[in-house]
């Protein structure tokens, strides 16, 4: 049985997280090289959000990779961005394309590819593959 008190914590954890989430920047930096292709991959094997229907932890990599234009993204900043999502409740779907529309935003590559993999769920693994390429 919920509490009045329930709802008011849970409404707050709602809140701060949207907050957290709205005040982590992805920082950039230039491209030593933006002469030439070549492509990066960064792994986070370690992503965690929230099953928006039972509110039960989703474990997951996201890989992230990219051909750079000017810019390049700065892994400590990416790190507290992934962070954010760890008490977002966020379909599988709907968060790679997120995270391909931020970065593509911020860093404007020549290509990017967001694959995520989740850990098995009632027996059914996902991956969900999301990829831009610049019109240049």
């Amino acid at each position: 049985m919920s509490s009045s008190f329930d709802y008011i914590i849970d409404d707050w954890i709602s809140k701060r997280d949207q907050i957290v989430s709205e005040l982590v920047e992805i920082e950039i930096f230039d491209n030593p090289r933006s002469e030439r292709d070549y492509c990066i991959t960064i792994r986070c094997p370690e992503f965690t959000s929230l099953c928006p229907k039972t509110g039960q932890p989703d474990f997951g990599e996201i890989v992230i990779e990219y051909c750079p234009e000017k810019s390049c993204i700065e892994l400590k900043s990416l790190k507290f961005y992934m962070q954010s999502y760890r008490n977002k409740g966020i379909f599988y779907e709907s968060l790679t394309n997120d995270i391909l529309d931020d970065l593509k935003g911020i860093c404007k590559p020549r290509w990017m590819k967001v694959t995520s993999r989740f850990t098995p769920r009632g027996g059914i693994t996902t991956e969900v593959v999301a990829e831009y390429k610049s019109k240049k």
